[in-house]
């Protein structure tokens, strides 16, 4: 018996939407990365894109545990001499909500240009609505 290899051509995808309110911040992200990825599928292939499309909603109400909101910080460099920046968990959440979970999926994916192309299907919004209802995603309740 063969194993089976997924084609990308034949791969079905589905959107999903996720209520972010109230779900621990890494725990919300290790599901949406195995939806991304394809892993909840009997079709799973590694070296080829199965995943679905994953619609995260009210993204600036997630929570995280113990002292993060104070003790959290998000660093990036500009590129120019000098340019280390950083941002305290807070001034993310007031700022750029949907950057906090963006990073915290793009961290739990492999480091891959598969995963690159993965992380485009994920879309995160700050508040209650989106624009992807002609899609019709079907909800996703995360344990």
């Amino acid at each position: 018996m063969k194993s089976y290899m997924a084609r990308p051509g034949e791969v079905e995808r589905k959107w999903y939407v996720i209520d972010a309110e109230g779900k621990t911040l890494g725990r919300l992200a290790a599901e949406i990365s195995r939806l991304l990825r394809g892993k909840n599928k009997p079709q799973y292939t590694p070296h080829v894109d199965v995943g679905d499309f994953v619609v995260v909603v009210n993204a600036d109400k997630v929570e995280v545990t113990g002292r993060k909101a104070e003790q959290k910080v998000y660093r990036w460099h500009t590129g120019y001499p000098g340019g280390l920046r950083e941002r305290s968990y807070r001034q993310m959440l007031r700022k750029r909500p949907e950057e906090i979970l963006r990073q915290a999926v793009r961290g739990m994916m492999p480091k891959t240009r598969l995963a690159r192309r993965q992380l485009k299907k994920l879309r995160i919004y700050a508040g209650p609505e989106h624009p992807h209802a002609g899609q019709t995603p079907e909800p996703y309740e995360v344990r």
